[in-house]
């Protein structure tokens, strides 16, 4: 790999088939990466490779099932027979999951589905990724948090997972730094994705989304609502032979000043 780009390298995203995965498997093929790119929906996963092949580039879908524990491991396997090694995972892949996450009256699935998919699957695939990590001597995990990883605010599974994501990223980054590997937290705050769909958030606290969209942009001192693409600089730094060689267990915030 070069000072610039990721010539060479294998890079894995989950999640990979709209919003923010989406715009940094785009960047990390812009500069030179062989891109992994997963997901449960076949067509988001076609279109995002064929527009980065349209470009020059070399990325692979892989369709799995981030809530099952083999299907989840499958990007990474799919990397490392198709390509010889994998260099980056970013984890992800993430939602609430379940329109109810009242703890007086919620299901209990809908948060332990929440975690699952935010935090279980995220250990999942980096448990497949380390070995291979270790043998190259090289590798970066970059997991994508949220504010709610720092603070309250969200669903309760949601945050509950998010604190948790940064708890393995912490620990993983002291035990496996020998090996060469970093592990990191980007965590944004309001991004342009289906999480921040003010029509949906509109409807289910049943006021206009006007308003809403209002709160979310005074919540930061940038009164600014991000594009996933602005993600990207610095996970591509966070993840960077070089510039990432001495940046590991830290939790690093993309998001215009979100409630500081």
């Amino acid at each position: 790999m070069t000072e610039s780009g990721f010539d060479g390298r294998v890079v894995v995203v989950t999640g990979g088939g709209r919003g923010i995965g989406r715009a940094l498997a785009r960047a990390y093929a812009e500069t030179g990466a062989t891109v992994v790119v997963s997901a449960r929906t076949k067509d988001e996963l076609d279109e995002v490779v064929d527009g980065i092949r349209s470009k020059g580039g070399r990325a692979l879908a892989v369709v799995a099932d981030a809530m099952e524990r083999e299907a989840a491991r499958e990007p990474v396997r799919t990397a490392v027979r198709e390509f010889g090694r994998v260099d980056v995972l970013v984890n992800n892949v993430g939602a609430a999951l379940g329109a109810d996450q009242n703890p007086f009256t919620c299901a209990d699935a809908a948060v332990e589905d929440t975690v699952t998919l935010c935090l279980l699957s995220a250990w999942w695939i980096s448990r497949e990724a380390l070995p291979h990590m270790r043998e190259q001597g090289y590798g970066r995990i970059l997991n994508i948090g949220s504010g709610a990883a720092k603070m309250s605010g969200a669903p309760i599974g949601y945050t509950t997972a998010k604190h948790g994501l940064v708890g393995l990223t912490k620990e993983l980054a002291a035990q496996v730094g020998w090996a060469g590997i970093t592990v990191n937290c980007l965590c944004p705050g309001w991004v342009r994705t289906g999480l921040a769909d003010f029509d949906r958030l509109a409807e289910q606290y049943g006021m206009p989304a006007e308003e809403i969209e209002a709160r979310a942009r005074a919540e930061s001192v940038q009164g600014h609502i991000l594009e996933p693409e602005e993600l990207c600089a610095m996970a591509l730094l966070l993840t960077s032979e070089h510039g990432g060689r001495r940046i590991t267990g830290q939790v690093v915030s993309v998001d215009g000043g979100w409630k500081i």
